[in-house]
């Protein structure tokens, strides 16, 4: 990397670097470096570089960045061993690593010329497609391309409104929707135990998970294999007696709540194998989300009733594991990043101005269809799903299958605006909108709108 463009990006990387680095004394210390290095990033005029410098050095860059993000992250373990990752800290942590994974975005955005998807074309297998476009831990590495092993966790984002949603339902703001636990049985052969809403608890062949339209994906792998591989075991055996019963096997946990094992959501699931294998000793989560929101209607509608829970993206925290890889396809990135900031406001919209949804009759009569067809043997299912209709499954209230489709209904006009208005921007100045332009616009989208966006209503 030289020229202007690395100077001037070396520089900003050298003064975060430097902000990791501090001291803290206590909790309070640790949160003000991580809101500091938060603010520091997020202000960074990245105009000042010329976007065909930031094309030739993107790939250098994005390595320097992803190094910056493993040294904040390999960091967590020694503040959690001296008492720091307490109050606030934890969601401070987080929040600078998030924005840190928006820098790589940008930066592989531009060097990939902003494309974004056709119309019928695919995301590319998760770990596949450009070698740019799969960072790994270097001391991990082996190969061009990651090889998952048994009791690896895999943390991935989708590309739906309810994916964003997941992302963001929590206190922290994550960019991940769905967890999986890898599973290599006697032949071999990899699978992808996971919780999914249509199916419930499952066995995916693991290249079906990689090739599911994702956004994102991570590696991570615990430090002790044969607790990893164990993990894997208890989960995986798990399933498979329930599917060998008689009532089909464990379905989707909508509450959210860490108790019991009849019923899983994907996180939950992936918990359940680890505390199993470490005998109750490994506890998981070690920093919780909190489902913080005042305004409890959409809570209540999708099916939700904890406060305390374990989220997908609470892996990205968790001490005992390592990151072996993370990979994105930069055609979507820009999208993705507009519903997460979008799926923010619609959230935060509900608290601060008593939004709520309200049904119409056509999204009223979809629900009802929904919950007739949930009650549909398996096959009758695949045949609507191959005609266009998702999979409901039996557990799944006429009211949260309004929700998902209201939720979709709402945010889908206003995303659609957003990546218009990314691409005037780009196509006048070679620069994608700063995401406190996207909050801006949505503000005033907000004002605009009165006291109705979509299916969303204030009080």
């Amino acid at each position: 990397m030289q020229g202007n463009g690395h100077m001037l990006l070396a520089a900003a990387i050298g003064r975060w670097r430097a902000i990791v680095a501090r001291p803290a004394a206590g909790s309070a210390d640790l949160i003000a470096n991580m809101q500091a290095l938060y603010q520091a990033v997020y202000d960074t005029d990245f105009a000042a570089l010329d976007p065909a410098e930031v094309k030739r050095i993107a790939r250098p860059a994005a390595d320097e960045l992803f190094d910056l993000y493993l040294t904040l992250r390999d960091r967590i373990l020694e503040w959690q061993a001296q008492g720091l990752m307490r109050d606030a800290a934890p969601l401070a942590v987080r929040n600078a690593m998030r924005i840190l994974r928006y820098t790589v975005d940008i930066v592989g955005e531009v060097a990939n010329d902003y494309q974004r998807l056709g119309p019928g074309e695919r995301t590319y297998r998760a770990f596949e497609g450009p070698p740019d476009w799969t960072l790994m831990h270097p001391a991990l590495r082996v190969g061009e391309r990651p090889v998952l092993q048994a009791g690896d966790v895999l943390l991935v984002r989708g590309k739906l409104h309810n994916s964003a949603a997941i992302a963001r339902i929590g206190d922290a703001d994550s960019q991940f929707s769905h967890v999986g636990l890898v599973h290599v049985d006697e032949d071999g052969q990899r699978w992808m135990i996971e919780a999914l809403i249509e199916e419930g608890s499952i066995w995916s062949p693991i290249d079906k998970t990689l090739d599911h339209g994702l956004g994102r994906a991570v590696l991570f792998r615990h430090r002790d294999a044969a607790l990893a591989h164990r993990a894997a075991v208890f989960a995986a055996e798990h399933v498979a007696r329930s599917r060998a019963g008689l009532f089909g096997g464990i379905p989707y946990d909508f509450s959210m709540e860490l108790a019991g094992d009849d019923q899983f959501f994907c996180s939950k699931l992936v918990r359940h194998g680890f505390v199993k294998a470490s005998g109750g000793a490994m506890s998981l989560p070690s920093f919780p989300t909190r489902l913080a929101m005042t305004n409890r209607d959409f809570f209540e509608r999708i099916g939700v009733t904890a406060v305390d829970t374990i989220a997908p993206a609470d892996f990205e925290v968790e001490p005992a594991f390592d990151i072996v890889a993370e990979w994105r396809d930069y055609r979507v990135t820009s999208a993705i990043r507009m519903q997460d900031l979008l799926m923010s406001k619609l959230f935060d919209w509900m608290d601060a101005h008593g939004y709520r949804f309200r049904e119409g009759l056509g999204i009223s009569l979809m629900a009802l269809l929904g919950r007739l067809t949930s009650w549909s043997p398996d096959f009758v299912k695949n045949i609507l799903v191959w005609i266009g209709f998702p999979k409901i499954p039996s557990n799944m209230p006429a009211r949260t299958i309004a929700t998902i489709g209201m939720l979709h209904q709402t945010a889908q006009p206003i995303l659609e605006r957003l990546l218009a208005l990314e691409m005037q921007r780009i196509e006048s100045t070679g620069r994608p909108l700063h995401p406190r332009e996207v909050q801006e616009e949505l503000e005033r989208y907000r004002a605009h709108s009165g006291n109705r966006i979509g299916y969303l209503v204030a009080a």
